[in-house]
C-alpha cells in the first residue's frame, strides 16, 4: 500500500531554516520522483521543488530557489526540503507527492495519487 507520511514544519521567525521530511512506504525514492508543493488558503496550490528517482537532480520555483533545497535518503526511503532564509511569504501547509518526472519547470509537474497529510510552516516577520 503506497503511503506518504510528512514531518517537520512549525513555527520560525524571518531568516530561520525548517526542514520538511517526507517517509515514502509502498514505493521507493530511489526509483520515483518526489514533488513539493505549497498552498495557502484561498489560493492556489503553487509547486515548490521537486527532486529526481535518487536524488540525481532537482528543480526549484524561482521564489525558493538558491534558499530551498531538496534531498534523499534512498536507505531511510525519506525525501527532505530543507529550507533557509524563510520570509513571511514561505508561510503555507506544504506537501509531498509522487511525480512523474522532475521537470525544470516545476510549475509543469506532473503529479499522480499518494499525497503526504501536509505540514504547516509559519514565518513570523
Amino acid at each position: 500500500q503506497v503511503q506518504i507520511v510528512q514531518s517537520g514544519g512549525g513555527l520560525v521567525q524571518s531568516g530561520g531554516s525548517l526542514r520538511l521530511s517526507c517517509a515514502a512506504s509502498g514505493f521507493s525514492v530511489s526509483y520515483v520522483g518526489i514533488g513539493w508543493f505549497r498552498q495557502v488558503p484561498g489560493k492556489e496550490r503553487e509547486a515548490v521543488s521537486c527532486i529526481s528517482p535518487s536524488g540525481r537532480y532537482s528543480n526549484y520555483a524561482d521564489s525558493v530557489k538558491g534558499r530551498f533545497t531538496s534531498s534523499g535518503d534512498n536507505a531511510e526511503n525519506t525525501v527532505y526540503l530543507q529550507m533557509n532564509d524563510l520570509k513571511p511569504e514561505d508561510t503555507a501547509t506544504y506537501y509531498c507527492t509522487r511525480i512523474r518526472t522532475c521537470s525544470e519547470d516545476v510549475r509543469a509537474l506532473r503529479t499522480f495519487g499518494s499525497w503526504g497529510q501536509g505540514s504547516q510552516v509559519t514565518v513570523s516577520s
